[in-house]
Formats: structure tokens, C-alpha cells, sequence
């Protein structure tokens, strides 16, 4: 695949957030009286804009919902943030594709405040030209309005050399909207029937297929 724009997701495509996502989350619905017996239950949560998520599993209207994600932040902010691991052979694949003259850019929907802190935390910022996010506002959360703001930001006008690399089905979508091509990747938190009834043009099934790929 002929591809000199290459755009990640984040959370369960370069590292695995699982343990601060669903804590946060654990945190929120406690204060909404909800008990969860399990974080697994919660990893839902991972990928998806978070109020969109709220709303959807859980059932909360719009402005609880909302309320939801500020209580979410409180206890990410603070611990959750750093409770999350790079997946093995990141930074050996980020730095392979960079030396093939790749230029790498991150498109998440977590905040973009979230997203530099964490990549400068486990030093993997190093290998994108740009790292762009949701903003607290959530105005732009969804991932194609992320990836537009990433394409914008970057002058980067020819989509046909340019590619969505992620692990939910809205990284598809996002990249279908925005008329680029996707990967998804099958070690992260989206299943291969998720990622392929979304219409991903490529999997990979580890983080080093990425190099095949490309």
C-alpha cells in the first residue's frame, strides 16, 4: 500500500488504556449510584467519543451524559491518564516508518491535551509530525471531524495517499467520511466483524503487520 500520510488512533492502536479508561468510567457512574462488578463490562468505553458512549450503554440523556464526562475527567486527569501501557513493538514500528520517509500523525478522540501528554509520557511524540485530538469543548470529538481538523492543520490535500489506522469502527467511519482508506487492527478493542462490517480496506492482525502494509 502506496502511503505517505499515515494516521493513528490512540487508545488501542498505539498503547492499551484499559485500566485508566475504565476506571475513569468506574468513577463517573459511581457518582450516578451505578455499580460496576467488572471493569471488563467497561471497555466499551474505549475508542467511541465518551458521551456518545454514556448515552448509548448506560442510557443517560444528553446533559447527564455531559455531567458524566466532566466526573470522568476528574479522575483520568489525575491518575488515569498514566494508567495505560504501549503495546509492544510500538515505537520499533513508528520509528521503521518514519525512516521509510512516512510521515505519521495521530487523530484521536480524546482530548488532544490527553493525547500529547501521553504520548510525550511514554516518548513516542517524537515520530509524528502532529498530534491532534478532541477538544474539551466537544464540538470536535467525532472522529471525523478529528481527521479533518488533523488534514486541515497539516495541508494535507491528496487522500488517496493517506490512510486511517485504527481499532474501532469508528475509525472506519471517520475515514470513510473524511475519503480516505482505513486499516483496522485486530489487537486492539474492536472485533475483525466489527472492523470489517465497517468496511475497513485492510486488517492487521499485530502492530508489526503495519510494516508489511506499508
Amino acid at each position: 500500500m502506496k502511503k505517505d500520510y499515515l494516521l493513528f488512533d490512540l487508545d488501542g492502536t498505539l498503547t492499551d488504556p484499559k485500566e485508566g479508561i475504565t476506571k475513569s468510567v468506574r468513577h463517573a457512574l459511581n457518582a450516578f449510584g451505578i455499580e460496576v462488578e467488572s471493569l471488563d463490562e467497561l471497555c466499551c468505553f474505549i475508542g467511541p467519543p465518551l458521551k456518545e458512549s454514556f448515552m448509548e450503554y448506560y442510557g443517560f440523556s444528553e446533559s447527564d451524559a455531559q455531567k458524566a464526562v466532566g466526573i470522568f475527567r476528574e479522575y483520568f486527569s489525575s491518575k488515569g491518564i498514566f494508567e495505560n501501557k504501549v503495546y509492544e513493538g510500538t515505537a520499533e514500528v513508528l520509528k521503521s516508518l518514519v525512516q521509510s520517509g512516512r510521515k505519521l500523525y495521530v487523530a484521536s478522540s480524546k482530548p488532544e491535551l490527553f493525547v500529547r501528554k501521553i504520548l510525550k509520557h511514554f516518548e513516542l511524540d517524537s515520530y509524528f509530525e502532529f498530534m491532534g485530538g478532541a477538544d474539551f469543548e466537544e464540538i470536535r470529538v467525532k472522529k471525523a471531524d478529528v481527521i479533518r481538523y488533523v488534514l486541515d492543520t497539516c495541508a494535507i490535500s491528496d487522500l488517496s495517499k493517506t490512510v486511517m489506522i485504527g481499532d474501532r469502527k469508528h475509525d472506519i467511519f471517520g475515514a470513510k467520511e473524511s475519503g480516505m482508506e482505513s486499516v483496522g487492527v485486530l489487537y486492539g478493542y474492536g472485533s475483525r466483524q466489527e472492523l470489517l462490517d465497517a468496511g475497513a480496506d485492510f486488517l492487521a492482525e499485530s502492530i508489526f503487520d503495519l510494516q508489511n502494509l506499508f
